[in-house]
This record gives structure tokens, C-alpha cells and sequence, in this order.
């Protein structure tokens, strides 16, 4: 199985012999670059297989149509005769956790990150998952939110930050709010993406939640590299949970059980954070992380107990947060869970392929009997 993995930090692997062989990491498939490394990499790993007498079956990919790297598992796919197939990304994410562990059986995960292209069309990006063999199903996500300005909002976190204050039926405190720090102009025009539902396409990402807690305490309103929102926010709370360890969490998280999948509403969390004082933002920044690994975690245990299942898998790049990532694992231990997150590659895109060799593995499993793969 030869996977090309997605478009942030890309790596290919070839899963072959009961053991992935990872490409070096290429950078995001944003430049030519990167696209010609990813090229590079996939004749080498088409090479290596070769050499071994074992001929690729399958490439697996990315669901994202644009991605280079699905055009160029597209293509090579059909260079070889075989199948080209696309995995979901959070499915993904949670895949190349259980194929790094070697779990059996069926597992509940949490694949928290900025986007990825979900099963509807619509960008996911906090999603509570069940998966077994190649079969996954989506049992909730977080609350989503209007991307106004679509990927521009993904740069500028004030824009999130106005977006939940629409989401809350506050859209009129967008102009006093907001205009100050980036313009009355923009404020107001961003009020009427919101107000008609103009470019702004819905997104369940976590990623995105953090950017509007960091905005709403004032940490970071427009943002030059990836994550600098969430890493600011991040900072925030560890220097407050340093010097005060018994910081209580926000209020919790609302669950919207009408039908399924599940809704986790962190609005009323995030609200907790409007008006903070210059001296309590770091507090607060803290409190919202621990309100927002309890309501996780919680989410995690109830799939966990409903389903039956004692595995649970974390993957995306949030978890990259370390007040989250321990929070959300001691929790569910203390529940009596066994959490796993991935090794060789982390939690982020660049770990992804490995996940998408495996479900690519268990789709063809009629046809092919090897053991489950693991990291070289």
C-alpha cells in the first residue's frame, strides 16, 4: 500500500512487508517545491517496492480533490492498474494511531485539528470517531462555526472570535468589539458576511476554537505562522497553571443530543472569556483549558462505555497542546480507559499517510493477508 498523505506537512509511505517506510517530511504542498519532493519521493518508494518483488495494490489518499498529493496519487494509481483510495482525514488521523499500536477491535477517538475535508463536503476539524477495520462513523463533532471570509479566517482569529460572537446571537457587539483593533470598516463588513451567510462556509475544526479564545483575550487578533494563536494561548495557561495549580475550569461544555451525530457546543465555555481582565487573561486562558479537556474527555467515555470499547485513540494536530494532550489522558485513565496517541511522526498531517495505508490495507483485506502495519 502506497499512501501520499495531505497537503500540511506532507509525507508518503509505503506500507509493505508488515512495516511503513516513511518519505522525508516535504513541507506544505503549497509551493513547487514541495509538490516535485513529493514526486521525488514517490518514485523512490515505487522503486523500493519494486526491489522487493512486492508490486503496489493500492494508493490511498487524501478525500480533498485539490490536494496535489490526491492528484498525484490519482495518477500514479492509474499508471499501475491498481485502486486509487481516498481516506477521510480524521479517520486518518485516528487510523495511523491504531496502526502504530497494533490495537484489535473496535476504538473511540478524538481527531482535533484545523481542517480536513469530511465526508459531507464541509471542513471538519473536531470529531468524535468510532472506527473498526476500514469501517468509521462519525458519532459527533464540535459546534461549528462560520469561517467568514473562508480561509482568510483561518489567518485572522478576531474573525473567529466575531463569528461565535454571532453564533451566541451577539452579532451587534462585532462593531464596538472588534472595530477598535482592526477597523470600523472591516468589523462592519464582517458583520454582514455573517448577517447573509456570504463566504462563509461552516467548519466543526477545534483549531478554529482556539483562535477565537486566543482573540477574545486579546493574544492574538492576526496571525503570521501556523498555530501562533493557539501556541500564545497555550503559553498563557501554563505560566498561569505554574503559579496556581487549583485554577477551576470554565463552565462546562453543552452536548446537543438531537439525533446523530453529536453536537459538543463550546459557546457557553467560550463566553467565559469575554471581558477578562489584563491581570486575569492568563487565568482564564488556563480555565478554558481545563474546562475544555474535561468536556472532551467526558465526550470520550460516554462514546467509550456506549460502544463498549476500552481503547481510546487522540490524533490531529491540537494535541500537540501539552496542557490539553495530559489533561484529556489522565482524565480518561482515571475513567478507566487506556488513551494512545501516535509515535513516529506525531500527532500532526505529517503523520497521517501511515492512517490512510491502513484503512487502505483493510478495504483490500478479502485479498490480502499480511499482519497490520507497523513503523520502521
Amino acid at each position: 500500500m502506497l499512501a501520499t498523505g495531505a497537503w500540511l506537512k506532507n509525507t508518503a509511505c509505503l506500507w509493505m512487508n508488515g512495516q511503513a517506510h516513511w518519505s522525508p517530511v516535504h513541507g506544505d504542498l503549497g509551493t513547487p517545491e514541495a509538490c516535485a519532493a513529493l514526486e521525488v519521493s514517490v518514485d523512490s518508494l515505487l522503486a523500493l517496492a519494486k526491489h522487493s518483488g512486492r508490486p503496489v495494490q493500492a494508493v490511498a489518499h487524501d478525500l480533498h480533490p485539490d490536494f496535489h498529493s490526491t492528484r498525484l496519487a490519482v495518477e500514479v494509481a492509474e499508471q499501475l492498474g491498481v485502486p486509487a483510495i481516498g481516506v477521510q482525514h480524521h479517520q486518518a488521523h485516528l487510523a495511523a494511531v491504531v496502526a502504530e499500536h497494533r490495537l484489535e477491535g473496535a476504538v473511540v477517538g478524538l481527531a482535533l485539528d484545523g481542517v480536513g475535508l469530511g465526508d459531507d463536503g464541509t471542513a471538519w476539524g473536531g470529531e468524535l470517531l468510532w472506527l473498526e477495520g476500514a469501517a468509521s462513523e462519525r458519532l459527533g463533532h464540535l459546534q461549528p462555526l462560520a469561517l467568514p471570509g473562508g480561509d482568510r479566517a483561518a489567518r485572522e482569529p478576531w474573525r473567529m472570535a466575531a463569528s461565535v460572537l454571532h453564533a451566541l446571537g451577539r452579532t451587534a457587539e462585532i462593531p464596538s468589539r472588534w472595530g477598535p483593533l482592526v477597523g470600523s470598516t472591516r468589523a462592519l463588513g464582517l458583520v454582514q458576511m455573517l448577517e447573509r451567510g456570504v463566504n462563509c462556509p461552516a467548519t466543526s475544526s477545534a483549531g478554529r476554537w482556539f483562535d477565537a479564545a486566543a482573540a477574545a483575550l486579546g493574544l492574538c487578533f492576526e496571525q503570521q505562522e501556523e498555530a501562533e494563536a493557539a501556541i500564545a494561548l497555550e503559553q498563557a495557561a501554563a505560566r498561569a497553571l505554574v503559579a496556581d495549580a487549583d485554577i477551576q475550569p470554565l463552565p462546562a461544555a453543552v452536548r446537543i443530543d438531537a439525533g446523530q451525530p453529536q453536537v459538543l457546543d463550546l459557546r457557553p465555555l467560550w463566553a467565559g472569556l469575554l471581558d477578562t481582565p489584563a491581570a486575569e487573561v492568563d487565568r482564564r486562558a488556563a480555565a478554558f483549558h481545563l474546562g475544555l479537556a474535561e468536556a472532551l474527555a467526558d465526550w470520550l467515555v460516554d462514546a467509550a462505555r456506549a460502544r463498549g470499547v476500552r481503547n481510546v485513540c487522540l490524533g490531529g494536530g491540537c494535541f500537540f497542546n501539552r496542557i490539553l494532550n495530559e489533561r484529556v489522558q489522565a482524565r480518561l485513565r482515571a475513567a478507566g480507559l487506556e488513551p494512545f496517541l501516535p509515535r513516529a511522526m506525531g500527532c500532526g498531517d505529517a503523520g497521517l499517510a501511515i492512517g490512510q495505508a491502513w484503512v487502505a490495507l483493510h478495504r483490500s483485506r478479502d485479498h490480502i493477508t499480511e499482519e497490520t502495519p507497523t513503523c520502521a
